[in-house]
């Protein structure tokens, strides 16, 4: 590999950057250049913190143990509803040469109904509320942002898009412009434990410790937000923003271990049954657009899709934070499909490549790139989920919606951009 391809990232990140600047509603308002530097070096400990440094690598990957204990529960539990397509024995033989079918929806998919309902107990027990309070507590003091921006980035690492807002809901119409933006590109640049769980089984045979890298792209992902955030819209905290929350201040409350384990299943069945009808509507939609595009010209001998146009467009962007000009195009349009359609689409793509299609290191910043929930449909979900917690702002933060979709997907591609700069080929 070319050295100019392997740090060629950081032009990537200085250009990310750069346009994150250029499309601020206040220029001249911008943190100090000193503030974002602090940020962008925060960024790069954190990679080479949890990536390269051994003993603490094999502490983050041991969640794979856990997470293979969750699935071998979860696996019990669906082949006991489902039958063979959940996991049990099969009840006739197979074909000579093939290998037992993967259901989807009722074999994977079910790690999040579990993880959602072990996450609400954990929440109630105290659990995923103290390592909330120790990720705030670290935000706030190496980046100095408000205590409510704080507690959203550390419950954004356990909870999803719908159920982190809850944890601030009391906030939000006092909070600034500012805050209430870097709140909303937190939710969109990080995913949440259950979906983490679910990104990761997908492409466990694909990336090794794929459990490791998830969470590794979530951390790496919370300066990189607040960054790109604090650029587009800068501006103060509100006054009495700037003390951390009680967390027993905090809109979500079990009323009992049983009320949360049953909250939790029902919140984990919604998020169950959208994740399905979502893959059955993009892959519908992805097949209803490429029969138009074949009813163009030919193109280079081949018909017209949504994917390559997708490789076309991005591209650029792949190669700019450091994947390779052979490869760009496979990249990019794995991007494509994150920001346009959905990330765990773009991950089923990536899990499906061909052999050889990516290197290993492609392979890791397309990962981390990918890692990360800003695509069209979660702005819908953002801003009717904060909207309905306050109606007052609901133009506000419709407003901020596409800005915070193209500031998550930003600061997703300048992790990725960090974890090429530190993985030699």
């Amino acid at each position: 590999m070319e050295i100019f391809d392997q740090f060629r990232g950081l032009a990537g990140i200085i250009a990310l950057v750069v346009l994150a600047w250029g499309m601020s509603e206040n220029r001249a308002g911008r943190p100090s250049w000193r503030w974002v530097m602090g940020a962008l070096a925060l960024q790069g400990f954190l990679a080479v913190l949890i990536v390269r440094v051994p003993v603490v690598w094999q502490v983050v990957t041991l969640a794979n143990g856990a997470v293979a204990a969750i699935e071998r529960a979860t696996l019990d539990g669906s082949s006991y509803m489902f039958g063979y397509l959940g996991g049990a024995p099969l009840p006739f033989a197979l074909k000579e040469g093939s290998e037992a079918p993967v259901v989807i929806a009722f074999q994977i998919l079910p790690l999040v109904i579990v993880f959602s309902a072990l996450a609400a107990l954990l929440w109630h027990w105290g659990v995923l509320r103290w390592l909330v309070h120790g990720l705030s507590y670290l935000l706030r003091r190496t980046l100095k942002v408000s205590g409510v921006v704080g507690l959203s980035g550390g419950s954004n690492m356990f909870l999803g898009v719908v159920e982190s807002p809850l944890v601030v809901r009391a906030y939000f119409a006092r909070m600034s412009r500012a805050d209430l933006f870097q709140v909303m590109v937190l939710a969109m640049a990080t995913i949440s434990g259950a979906i983490l769980i679910l990104y990761a089984t997908t492409l466990s045979q694909t990336v090794p410790d794929a459990v490791g890298h998830m969470i590794s792209a979530s951390l790496i992902s919370l300066p990189a937000a607040l960054l790109v955030a604090k650029l587009m819209v800068p501006g103060e905290a509100s006054a009495d923003e700037e003390a951390e929350p009680a967390l027993g201040e905090a809109g979500l409350k079990y009323e009992s271990s049983i009320d949360a384990i049953v909250k939790g299943t029902m919140d984990g069945v919604q998020l169950f049954l959208a994740v399905i009808a979502v893959i059955i509507v993009v892959f519908a939609l992805v097949s209803l657009t490429d029969q138009i595009l074949a009813l163009l010209p030919l193109v280079d001998g081949e018909p017209l899709t949504l994917k390559r146009v997708f490789g076309w467009v991005f591209a650029p962007l792949m190669w700019l934070i450091g994947v390779p000009f052979g490869e760009a195009q496979a990249a990019g349009s794995l991007m494509g499909t994150k920001a346009i359609l959905n990330e765990y689409v773009a991950y089923l793509e990536l899990a499906a490549l061909p052999d050889g299609t990516l290197a290993p290191r492609s392979l890791l910043i397309v990962t981390y790139a990918l890692c990360g929930v800003a695509n069209l449909a979660s702005i819908g979900l953002l801003v009717s989920t904060i909207g309905t917690l306050c109606p007052e702002r609901r133009g506000e933060v419709a407003g901020l919606g596409i800005r915070s979709w193209v500031a998550g997907n930003m600061a997703t591609a300048m992790t990725g951009a960090w974890i090429g700069l530190i993985t030699w080929a």
